[in-house]
């Protein structure tokens, strides 16, 4: 199924204030939208711009070098966590 055709089969319920439910419907109006549209187009917007910082950075070219020098630098050793990943784990 292509975004946007899948079938609505969930729900999502909330209160809110009388003022805020005049609020949501005229401003849905002003969209020629229903009050659930314009709520479920607003917090998806919202979601994606949320995730989208969860995902995604920008760096200028001495972040984006310092960021490459980093991931290109040889590991440290540590001993302790070698000593620690050869033990046995306790879900075994």
């Amino acid at each position: 199924m292509q975004p946007g055709t899948e079938a609505k089969s969930e729900r999502i319920d909330l209160r809110t204030t009388a003022s805020a439910k005049r609020v949501l419907q005229e401003a849905a109006s002003a969209r020629h939208k229903t009050v659930t549209e314009f709520v479920l187009d607003v917090a998806l917007a919202e979601a994606a711009t949320v995730l989208a910082g969860q995902r995604l950075f920008s760096l200028d070219a001495a972040q984006w070098a310092a960021f490459q020098a980093a991931l290109d630098a040889p590991t440290t050793r540590r001993p302790r966590l070698e000593a620690l990943l050869r033990e046995p784990s306790v879900f075994e």
